[in-house]
């Protein structure tokens, strides 16, 4: 018997025109589109389906599309194909901003709720730093304990974390600029097949977050959140969640925390998840799970015809 996790995309899966395709052939696609575009009465799904991906790409605008782009899968299969995603697996995960995705698909968020959240979110984190003073970079080929231990020692006065532990041989530094490039230089001295500074707005998941978390803990003090339809695993722990009040505390300290995806796969796994799904843009996930532990069986859904093909799978 399959045991299954499905999974949502965070920051880096967008993509221009994202969506669309849904829209036009699905009309629950085009109630959630519209349902986040009162919510923040923002002409959000216009931006997705042609606007200018300088302007897509601004996190403020980036979380909530994606986090929408997932919805609408979600509420596809619910409508069509008469699946709730929530009675057919055993976890949730999410990547960053992803962890809402789920916890929306889940139950535990409203829609307009989690759209409006996502929406502070991005602004907080981006006004968190000012412009050019902060970096990521992703090191490759290089384990996560030895990444951490460059980071470290690029920190002086500065600060340099490692933010992301994505894959094996796969870690992302955030800090100061400084500080990030010395880890990049460092990175490279000790072998790292590759070290890249990213094209991000800001350093996420590092201390320099810290007002964007003080920012996301007052708007999550005012949302209600319910008990998930299953278990939620959680980016700072690594581990499923299901108390609401745990979960508006680890919302809050994933902002300045490590995502820990490398260990949520491996814990899945360890629980006798063998087959993730991922539901909205892209495969990113896809292709850091089979990094992860090649025995998982994973698959992206994220289009008219892989949803077609998933509602067949799951009904089968």
């Amino acid at each position: 018997m399959t045991k299954r996790a499905f999974m949502f995309p965070g920051q880096g899966s967008q993509y221009g025109g994202m969506g669309k395709d849904l829209a036009d052939a699905f009309p629950e696609a085009r109630d959630i589109f519209g349902r986040v575009d009162e919510a923040l009465s923002q002409n959000l799904s216009a931006l997705m389906f042609g606007g200018e991906d300088a302007e897509l790409n601004l996190t403020e605008n980036t979380q909530p599309a994606l986090m929408a782009m997932s919805l609408a899968v979600v509420e596809i299969l619910k409508k069509q194909g008469g699946i709730d995603p929530a009675s057919c697996c055993a976890f949730m995960a999410g990547h960053s901003l992803g962890e809402y995705s789920a916890l929306t698909a889940a139950g535990a968020l409203q829609l307009e709720d989690t759209a409006r959240l996502l929406k502070i979110r991005g602004q907080a984190m981006q006004q968190a730093v000012p412009v050019g003073k902060g970096a990521m970079a992703a090191i490759l080929g290089l384990d996560f304990e030895d990444v951490k231990n460059i980071a470290a020692a690029a920190s002086g006065a500065e600060i340099c974390a490692a933010a992301n532990d994505n894959a094996p041989g796969q870690v992302v530094v955030s800090g100061h600029k400084g500080a990030v490039e010395a880890a990049v230089a460092m990175a490279t001295e000790k072998g790292a097949k590759k070290a890249v500074t990213l094209p991000v707005s800001a350093p996420f998941h590092c201390a320099l977050m810290a007002p964007a978390a003080d920012a996301m803990a007052a708007a999550l003090e005012q949302a209600v959140i319910c008990k998930p339809s299953v278990p939620i695993v959680a980016n700072v722990i690594a581990a499923a969640v299901d108390d609401p009040d745990e979960i508006r505390r680890l919302l809050v300290e994933q902002v300045t925390g490590s995502v820990r995806w490398r260990e949520s796969v491996m814990w899945m796994r360890a629980q006798g998840v063998d087959e993730m799904i991922e539901l909205g843009a892209g495969k990113v996930l896809s292709g850091l799970v089979r990094r992860i532990d090649r025995d998982i069986a994973v698959n992206a859904s994220g289009t008219p015809e892989q949803i077609g093909e998933l509602i067949e799978k799951l009904k089968g």
